[in-house]
This record gives structure tokens, C-alpha cells and sequence, in this order.
């Protein structure tokens, strides 16, 4: 052999050696969140619109969460994603409940994708509690069979199943303080939670303390849909929304979300049957 090939072989042996050393890339995670418009993702081709002209500024909070699942904060939420990479695959859509949400399939093109160790993120309660559009109500029974079937079906594919309890409106306010406005749905999210020994974020009551901190008119001004007339394209005649977020009403419920997910405890039984 001569000194070339002993020189070529040295340093594949050298590459090997280190490359062993080398820790692999743990496989990414996918976040899927399913819910309702206040999750949903309007700048992603959204009914196939043009974000800025047809729907700027709403924001659902599921539009700004990538960022807070970034490689520089998983850390931060290692009790349930254990790599070191994350795409958020915001599946939520106006409108619906978790009712509507299953017939038109959109839980089915969620089902068919997901992996073992993805993580399924609900928030659902605004349109299941509109008793007064009974095209999307359902019923509190009606709503925790929608979310066992959520639920269970995610640990069929070995997926994390997260429930979250319905961000607040912004109303009702009395002396000061907001209250919770979705009735009994809250509840039922918690008693399924409990039932089936799932990971729960009520978002409901983390939304309530955080919009009370800010104040009514804080939030009312700049982190719901209240706008004035000739300001955005959209909405040239302004608008009166205090459901719908802004972008920084978005970023603080996802921050929420995000402050939620940290203090999961998230075990071996809680991700299985």
C-alpha cells in the first residue's frame, strides 16, 4: 500500500472514529393544534386569501407558536417533546366545534399523519357553546365524547394528547375583573382530563388572570379585534371584535400556552390509554 492509500484510509478511520462520538439528531416532533379561530392560522393561505388585504390583523395564537418552540426553548418544555426540534402543524379552522371539526374530516387528515411521540394540542368550546347556531353546538355530553375520541385516538398513533381549556372573550367584566364566559365547557375539559389522566392547560383561567392584570381597556385596545375605521385594509369601516385576536393579543396567548405546557406533568400513563 502505498503512502496515499495509508493517508486516504488514516483519515477515513480518523472521520469514523469521531463521527461516532457524534451524538444523532433525535427525530422532530410535530406540534398539531386543532380548534377553533382563535387557534387557527390566517397568513397560511387561509381560504386562499391574501393575509394582509383580506384579514390583517387577526391572529389566531396558533399562527405566532412556532416561535415559541424554537431549539433555544424546548428545553424549557422537555416534559413532554424530548428533541430538539419542532414543527408546529397548526390544523385549527374558524367556526368550528369538535363536532364539526370531526364530520368535515379534519380530524381524520390530522389522525392519518400522526406519529408516535407527536403532541395533539385541543382547544375547542367557543362555537360547541353557540347554542344559537346549531349548525356547530354541542351539547356538554356531546362536547366530552368529542374529546375522548380526540384523545384516545392520538394514543392509538403513541401521540401526546394535550386538552386545553377555551381562552377567554373579553367579557364579562365587573369591578375590575374578568369572568369566565364559556359556562360549563371549562369544566367539562377539566373532567375529561381527569377521567382519562391527560395533560391539561386551563388556558380559560391563565387568559382571565392575564387579561385582569392588563386591564379592560388595555386589552380591549390592543389585543382583541376592536379597530378603528381607515387603519387596516381589511376592515376599512373598523371593527368591534372581543373574541378575535390582535398580534399581541395572539403572542400573549400563546405565551399562556407556552407557560402552560412547562408545567405539565406529563408520565408514562398519561400518554397511553
Amino acid at each position: 500500500m502505498n503512502m496515499k492509500s495509508i493517508s486516504i484510509t488514516a483519515c477515513i478511520l480518523i472521520s469514523v472514529f469521531f463521527t461516532a462520538f457524534i451524538p444523532l439528531k433525535k427525530k422532530p416532533v410535530t406540534v398539531y393544534l386543532i380548534g377553533d379561530s382563535t387557534v387557527a392560522d390566517y397568513a397560511n393561505h387561509y381560504d386562499d386569501e391574501d393575509y394582509m388585504s383580506k384579514r390583517y390583523p387577526v391572529t389566531g395564537w396558533g399562527q405566532v407558536f412556532q416561535a415559541f418552540m424554537s431549539s433555544d426553548s424546548l428545553f424549557k418544555v422537555r416534559n413532554i417533546i424530548k428533541t430538539d426540534s419542532v414543527v408546529v402543524a397548526d390544523k385549527a379552522r374558524g367556526g368550528r366545534s369538535t363536532r364539526t371539526f370531526f364530520e368535515e374530516g379534519r380530524w381524520a387528515e390530522v389522525f392519518k399523519s400522526l406519529q408516535k411521540n407527536d403532541v395533539v394540542m385541543m382547544q375547542f368550546g367557543h362555537n360547541d357553546a353557540a347554542e344559537n347556531k346549531p349548525e356547530r353546538y354541542v351539547n356538554i355530553q356531546g362536547y366530552k365524547e368529542y374529546l375522548r375520541l380526540y384523545v384516545n385516538q392520538s394514543r392509538e398513533k403513541g401521540a401526546i394528547p394535550v386538552l386545553i381549556t377555551p381562552v377567554n372573550r373579553n367579557y364579562p367584566w365587573k369591578d375590575g375583573k374578568l369572568s369566565n364566559v364559556h359556562g360549563e365547557y371549562p369544566q367539562a375539559v377539566k373532567d375529561v382530563a381527569q377521567e382519562l389522566n391527560v395533560p391539561l392547560i386551563d388556558l380559560t383561567q391563565l387568559s382571565i388572570n392575564a387579561f385582569t392584570a392588563k386591564g379592560k381597556d388595555y386589552v380591549t385596545e390592543h389585543y382583541f379585534m376592536n379597530l378603528p375605521a381607515g387603519k387596516y385594509k381589511a376592515y376599512p369601516d373598523g371593527q368591534n371584535d372581543n373574541t378575535h385576536f390582535q398580534p399581541e393579543g395572539a403572542n400573549a396567548v400563546a405565551g399562556l400556552v407556552f407557560q402552560g405546557m412547562q408545567d405539565l406533568k406529563v408520565t408514562g400513563a398519561s400518554a397511553k390509554k
